[in-house]
């Protein structure tokens, strides 16, 4: 008997995850948009790819209904903006994610709401490559930056010194600390 074929782009969860199937593959970065996105200005995105896997599992339970979930891993490179210098920067970045799926919408918005699992609606076909573009966003450093930018950084300027003769101005907790003193205990 033939294994089954199952298409990445218009996945049937429900049926993946019954055959305890695997997907693995390699996508370019430009065809995850939001991501490439994310890129420094003067970053190539030709050439990059994502590499990934994806892992059906229907976990029977005593009792209750069987529960369906859907094993991700990602990872690919790409060049942000540093935040310090405002250079390009290699990042690498992997996302590791399992969700369950459950029918429909409001059973899903709950049990995710209570659950330390990711927890997701069941669809009829699911976009694996769009939910991994999402999970390596969210993988995305929040502060990229160099541990040692390559150019020179502008030194911050100290406060300026009072040009001399200049009038020394008034501490506002002086006029205070007066008020105090004047004050009968």
């Amino acid at each position: 008997m033939k294994a089954r074929e199952f298409d990445p782009l218009r996945l049937d969860v429900q049926e993946f995850a019954r055959a305890a199937a695997s997907l693995q593959g390699q996508w370019v970065l430009t065809s995850m948009p939001r991501l490439a996105a994310s890129q420094h200005e003067d970053a190539a995105v030709q050439g990059r790819e994502v590499v990934w896997s994806a892992t059906g599992e229907r976990v029977e339970r005593t009792g209750a209904e069987a529960q369906t979930w859907l094993h991700l891993e990602a990872r690919t490179a790409v060049a942000l903006e540093c935040q310090r210098c405002l250079r390009p920067i290699e990042e690498r970045i992997e996302a590791e994610r399992s969700f369950r799926f459950v029918t429909g919408e409001t059973q899903a918005e709950a049990l995710d709401a209570d659950s330390e699992e990711d927890v997701l609606a069941m669809t009829r076909t699911l976009d694996l490559r769009e939910l991994i573009e999402d999970e390596l966003i969210l993988a995305l450093p929040l502060v990229p930056r160099h541990d040692r930018c390559p150019v020179s950084l502008p030194a911050a300027s100290a406060p300026e010194a009072p040009a001399a003769g200049a009038e020394k101005q008034s501490n506002p907790f002086a006029v205070l600390a007066q008020l105090k003193k004047g004050r009968p205990s």
